[in-house]
């Protein structure tokens, strides 16, 4: 039996990990306002495809999906998951025959609608506590994305980036609390809508220099 065979440990663990993270993300999705979302976060992680290779690949410090990349190159879980769920940004990579721009084909990252962006933060603020567990700080889904971000902002559309980030600092600077107001009573009712334009505007300048 190898360290990759599925085991009644493995299939608890997995369990109880991908639960308590659905309890953690409906409980920062309710605190924005996003019930429904909230509810169905991450219901795709109990079908077949996704929790036998979860299960299989658990390890408990860090994603399965991970630990299948590792050994195959890809994760089938991960293709499957990321499909399904609208909160990833990978969820909103399209392809096109022309660029915009007129280059000529390419991959093109579309701007995720802000109620995903919200759900988006939602997950990754749960997704920290549970694999960092008592070393969790509010600075911690901040510090993830900085590992990712060399590969990852080729992936998000300018928007979208502008947001996560804006949203990630908040976190690490005033906490989870005063970041899930702010999303609810401000960026959720489009009150900061043109502030948004603007920043979008600039980046977009900035990269065509």
């Amino acid at each position: 039996m190898t360290s990759e065979s599925i085991t009644l440990q493995k299939i608890i663990g997995h369990f109880f990990t991908i639960t308590k993270h659905r309890h953690l993300v409906r409980r920062n999705c309710f605190k924005m306002g996003l019930y429904y979302q909230g509810l169905t976060h991450d219901l795709s992680k109990y079908s077949f495809t996704e929790f036998w290779k979860g299960a299989r690949y658990f390890q408990g410090t860090r994603s399965p999906n991970a630990r299948e990349r590792e050994l195959f190159g890809y994760s089938s879980a991960w293709l499957h998951h990321k499909g399904r769920n609208r909160h990833h940004f990978e969820y909103w990579i399209d392809l096109y025959d022309e660029k915009q721009d007129g280059t000529g084909s390419g991959i093109v990252p579309a701007k995720m609608p802000d109620r995903y962006v919200a759900e988006m933060i939602a997950d990754r603020v749960a997704a920290s506590m549970v694999y960092k567990g008592d070393d969790y700080t509010s600075a911690s889904s901040y510090e993830y994305y900085e590992r990712e971000k060399p590969v990852a902002v080729h992936l998000i559309h300018p928007d979208t980036i502008n947001k996560l980030e804006f949203f990630l600092k908040m976190l690490s600077e005033q906490g989870e609390n005063a970041t899930f107001k702010y999303i609810k009573e401000i960026f959720l009712t489009g009150k900061d809508r043109l502030r948004w334009e603007k920043e979008l505007e600039e980046r977009v300048k900035n990269e065509r220099k």
